[in-house]
């Protein structure tokens, strides 16, 4: 553990209720497989307990744009996703791969992008997600975690489980991407690729809000949070934050995975080797990866031992910070939380 460097522990008081337990909270910046390459991972867990069972331990991972912490465990109204699971015992992580967040740029990244192609594919981001695995395995002990991914953190966990499924317990996958049959990507322009791409924050809402009636966009997000996100997401790129006005930059790795891949109706991998029980979540106005990819992806889940979706009404591809986001909380709680019976 001390070889770890970064490392930073403190102590946060959960205030969702009065009864919740204190959490306590590390950060570490983890070796990747490549070198040169660390990765920001946060860990929070009840506070005083050091030893958990694998299926009491939880590793989350971002999508194509934005970090994982600045969603994960953006505190909206007094609480984050994370500190919410964490509050029930678990021992709750979060990873953000090379080029997103508190992780290491990779060099392309100083550089015009239109002087690279583009960097960070899905293939090395499951590389990063094995390099957070192990990383917690190792820590705690146990031979299994529980994975949640959010959009192109489906794909990556999704990947990696049909890679490595005994060191994993049971898969989350909130907003499961697909084969696209129609249009392209909101991330993807159109334009030539380079390295990365730059998001404002006028764009960030306007994706936000696609596929959202007009008479439902003005109560979707509570007052206030959408600014919370965009101020705590855009300060975490310190070159783009010193823009004016700032913007983020993003690798363009997935964006080529999806022209290539995706949209040619040719999958990164085969979900039907996924051999543990996998959840689903889904909103209904996503329109970054729309319902049809749900319904395909949940087909093809042949080999685990049981599956499920929930599809949440009123809800966008972002959900997690929206008016009904606590459905999506508690729904996947549950499964993590369940030991189902024996068949009668």
């Amino acid at each position: 553990m001390k070889k770890i460097l970064g490392i930073l522990s403190f102590l946060f008081m959960g205030t969702a209720f009065a009864d919740t337990p204190k959490l306590a909270m590390e950060e570490f910046m983890v070796p990747a497989a490549d070198p040169g390459i660390r990765l920001y991972v946060r860990n929070k867990h009840p506070e005083g307990v050091k030893k958990f069972s694998p299926d009491k331990i939880l590793l989350y991972v971002h999508g194509a744009t934005y970090p994982s912490e600045t969603a994960f465990d953006l505190k909206l109204n007094g609480l984050s996703w994370m500190e919410y699971i964490a509050q029930r015992g678990y021992d709750v992580y979060l990873v953000d791969l090379r080029g997103y967040g508190r992780s290491t740029r990779p060099p392309e990244m100083d550089q015009p992008a239109e002087a690279n192609e583009p960097i960070v594919r899905t293939a090395t981001a499951v590389k990063d997600v094995g390099s957070a695995v192990d990383f917690i395995l190792k820590r705690r002990g146990v031979d299994k975690i529980n994975l949640l991914g959010w959009s192109w953190g489906t794909t990556i966990m999704g990947w990696y489980t049909t890679q490595n499924n005994a060191k994993v317990n049971k898969l989350v996958l909130y907003a499961p991407g697909w084969i696209r049959s129609s249009g392209a990507a909101l991330t993807d322009s159109g334009a030539k690729l380079g390295a990365y791409r730059v998001v404002s924050r006028d764009a960030a809402k306007a994706r936000w809000l696609t596929g959202v009636p007009e008479a439902k966009k003005a109560d979707l997000i509570p007052a206030g949070w959408f600014e919370a996100w965009a101020d705590a997401t855009f300060a975490t790129d310190p070159v783009g934050a010193k823009q004016n006005p700032p913007v983020l930059r993003a690798p363009n790795g997935v964006v080529a995975d999806g022209r290539e891949y995706w949209n040619a109706g040719k999958p990164l991998y085969d979900p039907g080797e996924i051999r543990v029980p996998t959840f689903l979540a889904h909103a209904e106005w996503d329109a970054d990866l729309p319902s049809y990819m749900l319904y395909a992806y949940f087909e093809k889940l042949t080999g685990a031992p049981y599956k499920r979706y929930v599809q949440i009404g009123e809800g966008t591809h972002t959900v997690i910070m929206e008016k009904n986001r606590m459905q999506l909380f508690q729904a996947v709680q549950q499964f993590l939380d369940e030991k189902l019976e024996p068949s009668l």
